[in-house]
């Protein structure tokens, strides 16, 4: 096996996509922790987080998580969340990250060796083709093992490797702390994959 202790490294980390690999596998997740794990992988040059947000709620429950992660060393990117009525007449919100994401990864990708990108969305396939084309190996961490699985089956295996988050879980999880039944819809609506 070869030594890539002294790799370039950055995580990728769709906030919404892994909330929702985390809840399917009822874990909450320790920020800390998990930059610490991936940080004894190689040198972390960056790690970003990417997440849409409600705007003009008196709170936010997103806000506290974000907060923490700029001020612990992340790079965070943000949007608001965008409301619709579908056809039926429902109010449908839609945040999604992926151009955001897709255009921090290239730029970067000449600076790294290796990318952890936190997803299960298929949208990233020729995302991840374009990177691996620069010479840079991509891994993918989202998980299988859960119903459904949480990540597209071209995506897997378009990735140089796939990381099952329930595996790795131990080294950056914390307890599950109880939700009260409003915060709990409150996450689950503005953290919800588009």
């Amino acid at each position: 096996m070869t030594d890539h202790s002294g790799d370039r490294i950055a995580l990728f980390i769709d906030g919404a996509n892994l909330y929702s690999a985390a809840r399917a596998l009822n874990v909450d997740l320790d920020f800390r922790k998990l930059s610490d794990w991936f940080s004894q992988k190689g040198r972390l040059v960056r790690a970003y987080y990417y997440t849409a947000m409600v705007e003009g709620e008196e709170f936010s429950p997103i806000r506290p998580l974000v907060d923490w992660l700029d001020y612990n060393g992340f790079t965070v990117t943000t949007k608001p969340v965008k409301r619709y009525v579908d056809a039926q007449g429902h109010t449908r919100t839609k945040g999604n990250m992926d151009v955001e994401i897709a255009v921090d990864m290239l730029e970067l990708a000449p600076h790294l060796d290796q990318i952890y990108l936190f997803s299960g969305d298929g949208d990233f396939r020729r995302l991840i083709q374009a990177v691996q084309s620069k010479g840079v190996r991509v891994s993918v961490v989202s998980t299988v093992k859960s119903q459904p699985p949480q990540i597209a089956d071209e995506l897997r295996r378009q990735a140089d490797a796939f990381i099952d988050l329930n595996d790795v879980m131990t080294h950056f999880s914390k307890p599950k702390a109880p939700m009260k039944d409003g915060l709990a819809r409150t996450l689950e609506r503005t953290e919800r994959p588009s």
